[in-house]
């Protein structure tokens, strides 16, 4: 009985060590927590020391005030690196931080127009398209008809073409304008190509091109407007 007890103790004890090593952990394991005899080592620049104990690489590490990581726990043997393992898990937590914070803001924003809608609020409205689109966000446009304005569909197309020369350079268009019921809709999405370009022309010469495309704009819209109404 005390022989099978001898004989089944020692087996149970490996097979706990094993489960241990082989569980996942979010954590590396560092120093005196690294559990095998020999690993391949790289040191604080990159350079490749080959197959040594963990006792020497230990060593070494602690001469330049570092830790021993393990990075390959699956490696045969596993890869350590010698490293400023905080530095390393404060620099990993900003990159998992701002990861998150692209992943939750990116998404999908909606402006509403009027086909007779004023100067003031199509200025107002497009800001904000272009903050969104600065922001990396898309940006689904509705043009709204009432009544009778169903029947001219040109003027929505023609604030479409509006919206689209002031997001010029800051967005594009991700899905052309189509109609769904009584509105007219158009996606647009950021231009990462055309940021680098506004960047290097500045700000100056885009601030008196909005302004003469509305202007023209305004007088296209006033001069339909009035003839319809008047038929």
């Amino acid at each position: 009985m005390f022989a099978s007890l001898a004989v089944a103790s020692p087996s149970a004890t490996f097979e706990c060590k094993e489960r241990i090593i082989a569980a996942p952990t979010t954590d590396h394991r560092v120093n005196e927590r690294i559990r095998v005899e020999t690993i391949r080592l790289i040191d604080h620049e990159g350079n490749q020391h080959g197959i040594t104990t963990v006792r020497e690489a230990l060593v070494m590490a602690r001469n330049m005030d570092l830790d021993l990581v393990e990075i390959a726990p699956t490696a045969n043997p596993p890869v350590c690196r010698i490293m400023d393992y905080g530095k390393f898990k404060f620099d990993e937590a900003q990159k998992a931080k701002e990861s998150r914070r692209k992943s939750v803001n990116v998404g999908l924003k909606e402006m509403k127009y009027r086909p007779k809608i004023g100067n003031g609020d199509f200025d107002t409205k497009t800001r904000l398209v272009e903050k969104f689109l600065a922001e990396g966000h898309k940006v689904k446009i509705t043009i709204m008809f009432r009544g009778r304005e169903i029947a001219h569909p040109e003027l929505g197309a023609l604030i479409l073409d509006r919206i689209i020369e002031r997001v010029e350079g800051k967005g594009r268009v991700e899905a052309a304008a189509k109609s769904e019921g009584r509105n007219m809709i158009m996606v647009l999405g950021p231009d990462k190509k055309g940021k680098p370009k506004s960047a290097e022309a500045g700000d100056s010469p885009e601030a008196p091109a909005p302004a003469v495309m509305t202007e023209s704009a305004v007088v296209t819209e006033t001069a339909v407007v009035t003839e319809t109404e008047e038929s």
